[in-house]
């Protein structure tokens, strides 16, 4: 059938906001004497927050108040964000447009709270873009398991086999192909090593480059 729908990940997708989420963290982490937290921060992009809890309390132990510092940090961000606008990535608006000329379905599945995705999409004014949204706290398992892909193949009633799944972290591609999907890596604060390459359909730079390959019927 070829493909018929393009979910999009949020933060570092769509976004240029994992690097403002990641900056908090550390600005956080240096208060609190916390160490180096850079793996752990590579480790919880695209996992929602009942899974970074988890991460963050494996590391320091079951005694961290992980929720205040996550909520801390959101705080943080949510301020930057009100001093100097939300930041979309190169490419959003040509790549929606594209799409939405052309007649695709398109969808967002984010680990982000679904309260924080659809305050973003009010903010940035890309919502009628999407005809479904679905957060992180709508699925129980977080990326890098599947759940929260094939509830947005659910939602707009398309069978993953027909569906790209844009991201940017490995947790998110893996979970995209997990679910069946065509995983489209737009790497951002992560580069694929060998195993993620391995479970790509295309990569690319920025979403210019993927709009720039729908256009040429690559895609």
């Amino acid at each position: 059938m070829g493909i018929k729908a393009v979910i999009f990940d949020m933060d570092g997708v769509l976004f240029d906001t994992e690097i403002m989420s990641s900056q908090a963290w550390f600005q956080l982490a240096e208060e609190m004497r916390l160490g180096d937290i850079t793996e752990l921060t590579r480790d919880c992009i695209g996992r929602n927050r009942t899974d970074i809890i988890l991460q963050f309390q494996k590391k320091f132990g079951q005694d961290f108040n992980a929720e205040e510092f996550l909520t801390k940090g959101r705080n943080l961000m949510m301020e930057r964000i009100d001093r100097e606008g939300l930041p979309l990535m190169k490419g959003t608006a040509e790549i929606l447009q594209y799409l939405k000329e052309k007649g695709y379905i398109t969808g967002v599945a984010s680990s982000s709270g679904t309260r924080t995705v659809m305050s973003h999409m009010k903010l940035s004014g890309l919502l009628p873009y999407f005809q479904a949204i679905i957060g992180g706290d709508q699925v129980t398992l977080s990326k890098p398991r599947p759940d929260i892909y094939l509830k947005a193949c659910e939602t707009i009633h398309m069978p993953p086999e027909d569906v790209i799944a844009v991201e940017d972290s490995p947790n998110g591609i893996r979970a995209a192909y997990s679910a069946g999907m065509k995983p489209v890596m737009i790497p951002d604060l992560v580069q694929p090593d060998e195993e993620i390459q391995s479970l790509l359909y295309r990569k690319y730079n920025s979403l210019l480059e993927l709009k720039d390959a729908f256009a040429s019927g690559e895609l």
